[in-house]
């Protein structure tokens, strides 16, 4: 899948080596089948010599994209684990869903702007200075100063307190920021004109929302996405993967909170998530259609979830 200069085998084979017990545990952890470990490794140890080969001598900021249910937080962590494990690099990473504003100020915000701004997840519901401010600390404090890594409770739908983010020390070598949105362009103005789908067209039939949503990218995401050094896309198939996977995924957090008999009132059935990824629909496909031509690397998933091929635009 990956030229094979990226990663010679004989440094595959040292590296996979080094790293090969901790992947197997961490595919354990998510419940990934162990049998198909040197075919994940096959695809994440090239990446992460990609990223060795790109950084320079100050912290290198990742940026990695993908559809909701593409997989961004398991290549995430299995990225993580080869640099640090296999390379000796100190990785802090975080994801675009927790830097969501609190559910105080999305309500704010449906009151002042637009109702459809309640919902978390498109561009206007997140804090990008805390975004910026999280980087430019992972990055830039000095030696041993503890950094916490915002966090965001979804089964609640609001941040959690700052004394329960997880912490780490900087500075890092590092940094991979992950998110459905992260590094996305805004649209030409024609485009936001017509309704894309049912939620916009019986909830923001003037146009107000979409164009609330495309001015946050053309302003403060720009500013944030500009930090990024490199950007890594996940390409899924298309919007009915989108779909199954994500509905996966709720199934999936549905019973972890089961399990430990928390409170789950902002869980999704079936109908509740349709109309949820109708919000995200218009930039994904914006994204699926534009993103792999500047993106620095995109990596193409098929109908069941495998990497098919590469495509490097560096």
């Amino acid at each position: 899948m990956w030229p094979e200069d990226i990663l010679p085998e004989s440094e595959y084979r040292a590296v996979w080596q080094r790293v090969r017990a901790d992947f197997a545990a961490s595919m354990e952890r998510q419940h990934i089948d162990v049998s198909w470990a040197e075919i994940f490794a096959r695809a994440y140890l090239p990446l992460a010599a990609w990223v060795l080969a790109h950084k320079s001598d100050r912290p290198f900021i990742l940026g990695v994209n993908g559809a909701q249910g593409s997989g961004k937080s398991t290549l995430c962590e299995f990225l993580a684990l080869v640099l640090e494990r296999g390379y000796g690099c100190k990785v802090a990473g975080f994801s675009i869903d927790d830097i969501y504003k609190t559910r105080a100020e999305r309500e704010q915000l449906a009151r002042e702007v637009h109702p459809l701004l309640l919902t978390r997840g498109v561009p206007g519901t997140h804090d990008v200075e805390l975004g910026m401010d999280t980087i430019e600390r992972l990055t830039s404090a000095s030696k041993g100063t503890a950094v916490a890594l915002p966090s965001f409770d979804k089964a609640l739908d609001d941040r959690r307190i700052k004394r329960d983010w997880p912490q780490t020390a900087a500075p890092v070598d590092i940094v991979v920021f992950e998110g459905w949105c992260v590094g996305c362009s805004p649209q030409a103005a024609e485009d936001l004109a017509a309704p894309l789908n049912a939620l916009e067209a019986n909830e923001d039939a003037d146009g107000r929302w979409r164009c609330y949503v495309n001015d946050q990218l053309k302003g403060p995401y720009a500013a944030l996405f500009e930090r990024l050094d490199r950007l890594v896309m996940l390409r899924v198939p298309s919007m009915k993967r989108v779909f199954e996977w994500r509905s996966l995924q709720e199934r999936k957090l549905a019973a972890r909170i089961r399990k430990t008999g928390a409170p789950a009132r902002h869980l999704m059935d079936e109908t509740a998530l349709r109309r949820f990824i109708m919000h995200y629909e218009r930039l994904t496909r914006h994204a699926l259609k534009e993103m792999p031509g500047r993106a620095d690397i995109t990596l193409f998933l098929d109908d069941a979830h495998r990497f098919t091929h590469v495509c490097l635009n560096d």
